[in-house]
């Protein structure tokens, strides 16, 4: 089980290095440009804590592994993330529309990628949260 802890740390830490180019590629000087300066400001400052908490949740998933699967603090942990990334799993079938991806290559391709990884996730940290570290190995 510590190999999908690792596996996922370093998942979730690539994913928060990523937002580091939404601003440029979904072109938010030009998107954001119609909001008010309350609301563009507060999409890219809850980028930036949401990058920060997935980087945090990525690091603790590296450096405190054993902690995570053999505590019961760390079990309550992995429980609550997986509660977490079921959550965007349902939001990510449920709250995009599929005119985001359906026909479009890339999009399709990053649409299931991320419904996999966060199906991985929730597994993973169910597996553990429910009391079977060993369902994994």
């Amino acid at each position: 089980m510590e190999i999908h802890y690792k596996i996922i740390g370093f998942a979730l830490i690539g994913l928060a290095l990523i937002h580091i180019i939404f601003p440029r590629f979904f072109h938010w000087k030009e998107e954001l440009q119609h909001l008010s300066l309350i609301n563009r400001q507060m999409m890219t400052v809850h980028t930036f804590f949401i990058a920060l908490v997935v980087f945090l949740l990525g690091v603790l998933c590296v450096l405190e592994t054993n902690d995570l699967i053999h505590t019961q603090l760390g079990r309550k942990i992995s429980l609550g993330m997986a509660f977490f990334w079921g959550l965007r799993l349902f939001i990510q079938i449920f709250g995009y529309s599929s005119a985001l991806w359906r026909g479009k290559r890339f999009e399709t391709f990053v649409h299931i990628l991320f419904t996999g990884l966060w199906i991985y996730m929730t597994i993973v940290f169910g597996s553990v949260g429910f009391g079977y570290p060993t369902l994994f190995g």
